[in-house]
């Protein structure tokens, strides 16, 4: 991707996010709150999914997995082969 974005703190989230942005999902960081940004599938419409990408999640393991399962469960994105 040519566009800079800030790296997300942990390293298995950014990997994650990476994941999301292969398949073509767009990423928008929060300015203030609790996530630290949001990612959005291709479908540019109403319906189409959001998974928000928490800043400090408990584990960060099990929150990068939740990501990556929605990203592969998106009826709107690009399949994994």
């Amino acid at each position: 991707m040519s566009v800079k974005r800030k790296k997300h703190p942990n390293q298995t989230i950014e990997e994650a996010v990476k994941y999301a942005e292969q398949h073509l999902w767009r990423v928008k960081l929060n300015k203030n709150g609790h996530a630290w940004g949001r990612l959005y599938c291709p479908a540019k419409e109403r319906g189409g999914c959001i998974v928000s990408v928490w800043s400090t999640p408990r584990v960060a393991e099990h929150h990068a997995a939740q990501i990556k399962r929605r990203i592969d469960n998106c009826e709107h994105g690009i399949k994994s082969e």
